[in-house]
């Protein structure tokens, strides 16, 4: 049932996507003007959802306007998105949805998509997963709305509208797919399509169905796959395609600025095909990562760059340009010839054991263990604190 007001606040319905705007205050600044009014923000957490909304100012703005107790940061590239930006906000190693459930009453997520109807469905998925009761107040930037998803909190709905100039749009969240089934919308064909952060194929049409059938993964429609990928799926284990992180597209448009820091002597990280787990394994004693995978590579060099941690990337070629990478000074990249990316990098993986170690020296062995077998295609060893002696 769409909202009703005693005070006939019903401006437009929508039918087809079950929504209504509620009335604007024309008195009300846009965003980047000072408010005009003074709105009552206190104990309201701000989750931002992907590096867009750090990249293009939004947060930065919100955050003036707004004032919000805390801000958390929910997802891999919106991290590092904001380590960059220098912006004071926390981190939460868990999903959107898990983030805002248990950030309080006073909660809202900022988000930046693509295109006006990919952000609208990233909201109804995030509103899908925290349920109608509890409902869902949400910032879509790209088309600049404030939406109020179900039994939101529409007061805070009121007040972010009063500070931004937003208008309100009440919206009720899409019926759950039935089980086993995983429907991927706003997606461009051409693009890749990740599940658990590997990348499983390219889209077809706007919405990608796939099915999950005992260990497999199934094509329903809009996808061509990519047998590889689902291989390294599967080998990670079983899917709950329902809970799954799936996604479309390039995971940030913005290439950071390649920094120097990493200690010359410490822990090389290994990260096999699965780039977005980084963050949970990288701390102050890893000197360098050994990354096994095309995207993988792309994607740790990405994070890594800004820290100024060098990576040893072990790829064959088959890169689906997911992110731009950028690489820290000491970085090298190789590249398979016969044997394959996943074979060659397990092997330096087996003498990877945790221990300390002077990256420039682990890095000259692991080019003599391969040597003959892959061509160096990145190569930032000269010229950087890397080529001291240790």
């Amino acid at each position: 049932m769409p909202y009703t007001s005693s005070c006939d606040c019903l401006h437009f319905i929508n039918e087809e996507l079950h929504s209504y705007i509620l009335p604007s205050n024309n008195n009300v600044p846009y965003i980047g003007e000072k408010a005009a009014v003074e709105v009552e923000m206190k104990n309201t957490v701000m989750v931002v959802h992907g590096p867009e909304p750090f990249d293009r100012g939004d947060v930065a703005r919100i955050m003036e306007l707004a004032k919000p107790q805390e801000v958390i940061v929910a997802g891999v590239m919106g991290r590092t998105a904001a380590e960059e930006s220098g912006l004071a906000v926390t981190y939460a190693d868990d999903p959107p949805s898990s983030v805002v459930r248990n950030a309080g009453d006073r909660a809202f997520i900022v988000n930046h998509g693509k295109n006006p109807e990919s952000g609208r469905i990233f909201g109804d998925i995030v509103a899908q997963r925290v349920g109608a009761e509890h409902g869902l107040v949400q910032i879509e930037c790209s088309d600049e709305t404030i939406y109020l998803w179900d039994n939101g909190d529409r007061k805070l709905a009121e007040d972010l509208s009063a500070c931004t100039g937003f208008p309100v749009i009440h919206a009720e969240a899409s019926p759950e797919a039935a089980p086993g089934i995983r429907v991927i919308r706003g997606c461009i064909p051409g693009e890749a399509v990740f599940v658990n952060g590997v990348v499983i194929g390219v889209a077809t049409a706007g919405e990608v169905v796939v099915r999950h059938s005992g260990r497999k993964l199934e094509a329903v429609a809009g996808i061509d796959f990519k047998p590889h990928g689902l291989e390294k799926l599967l080998r990670k284990g079983s899917i709950d395609p329902a809970s799954a992180w799936c996604k479309s597209g390039s995971l940030r448009s913005r290439t950071p600025h390649a920094c120097t820091g990493a200690p010359l002597v410490g822990r090389v990280l290994v990260i096999d095909h699965c780039g977005h787990m980084v963050y949970r394994h990288l701390d102050p004693g890893v000197c360098g990562v050994l990354s096994i995978g095309d995207d993988t590579t792309s994607v740790c060099a990405h994070i890594c760059a800004h820290r100024g941690i060098p990576v040893f990337g072990v790829i064959d070629g088959d890169c689906d340009g997911i992110v731009e990478p950028s690489y820290a000074p000491g970085s090298v990249v190789v590249m398979a010839g016969d044997a394959s990316d996943d074979d060659l990098g397990r092997e330096l993986a087996t003498c990877t054991n945790g221990e300390e170690v002077c990256w420039q020296t682990w890095v000259e062995r692991a080019l003599h263990h391969l040597h003959g077998r892959v061509k160096i295609v990145v190569d930032l060893r000269n010229g950087d604190q890397h080529n001291a002696l240790c």
